[in-house]
């Protein structure tokens, strides 16, 4: 089993590896990228609306369906790429790298477009918190990987992404210093991401809201653009694979592939239910507004059990 047996660093690093549709198939590059633009398109929809003050229900559902959808796709095959690493080649490796970018813009796109309703319920928030977190430190993890492989030359090669740290390999290229700063600037963006999206999150300030939305949303549409060029580019289903693979497996449609494809039909059938009527959805709550007591500390609370007391 992968899992289980060690990498095999001592095979020829030159030599054709297998495709894994798994990680690297058309329909899950694909459902990847097409539930990004559809979320930073809603989360567009969602911000420019209430400038104009104009909410919709419907919409902020759609998006919170994909964005769930979404992260919690991201959080589960950068866990495979992990559990992986004694099998798994840099090449499609760094394609799930990627694709937890697309994951990461995906939900902080979101979160700058419905932060009210998670500020609305505190377990709402917290949980939003710890998946971003969880996201965060495999996306740091799978980076150091990464930048491990560059530094080596080993990311054109064929031999398991966890011989980075076994084998010396060549050193990287004349052409391979853009990559190098580019890997580190990519991790380092995302520890500060991850930390003004936490502020963003808990902070009930309105000071810059709508700068920091619109500026927000253009860095995570740039990041989400340039991670989805780039996958396209690289893989096999769509692209030209970096490395030689020994068949064209990613460019089938099996099962599994559609799968991922339909599954972006299930958040329609919770917006054509909330349509219907058949289900209630609170409608968005700003900030200025009283808040019911949701089990955490409130500003005052001594002030507001002797308004208690004195009824």
């Amino acid at each position: 089993m992968a899992f289980i047996d060690a990498a095999n660093c001592s095979r020829n690093a030159d030599a054709a590896a297998a495709s894994d549709a798994g990680v690297a198939g058309a329909g899950i590059l694909l459902s990847f990228i097409i539930t990004a633009g559809l979320a930073i398109a809603l989360s567009s929809s969602v911000i420019f609306g209430e400038f104009r003050g104009r909410n919709s229900v419907i919409r902020r559902k759609l998006l919170n369906s994909y964005s769930d959808s979404q992260i919690l796709q991201g959080i589960g095959i950068q866990s495979v790429g992990l559990a992986k690493i004694n099998s798994l080649v840099p090449y499609h490796f760094f394609l799930i790298w990627m694709l937890s970018l697309l994951s990461m813009a995906t939900h902080n796109a979101t979160l700058l477009a419905l932060v009210h309703d998670y500020r609305r319920d505190w377990v709402l928030r917290w949980m939003r918190q710890f998946l971003m977190f969880v996201n965060l430190a495999l996306s740091c993890i799978s980076g150091v990987f990464v930048l491990q492989a560059v530094s080596k030359g080993l990311d054109n090669k064929t031999l398991p992404v966890a011989c980075v740290w076994v084998v010396d390999g060549d050193g990287p290229p004349a052409t391979a210093g853009l990559s190098y700063v580019g890997t580190i600037a990519v991790i380092a963006g995302n520890v500060v991401i991850f930390g003004l999206a936490t502020w963003y999150l808990h902070n009930r300030s309105q000071k810059f809201y709508k700068l920091i939305q619109i500026i927000g949303l253009a860095l995570m549409t740039a990041i989400a653009i340039g991670a989805a060029i780039r996958i396209i580019l690289l893989s096999q289903a769509f692209g030209h694979p970096s490395i030689k693979l020994k068949d064209e497996g990613e460019k089938t449609w099996s099962f599994g592939q559609l799968l991922s494809m339909l599954l972006l039909i299930m958040p329609l059938v919770s917006v054509i239910e909330i349509y219907r009527g058949e289900i209630q959805v609170a409608a968005p709550v700003e900030d200025e507004q009283t808040r019911v007591y949701d089990g955490e500390l409130q500003d005052n609370p001594h002030e507001s059990t002797t308004n208690l007391v004195k009824q």
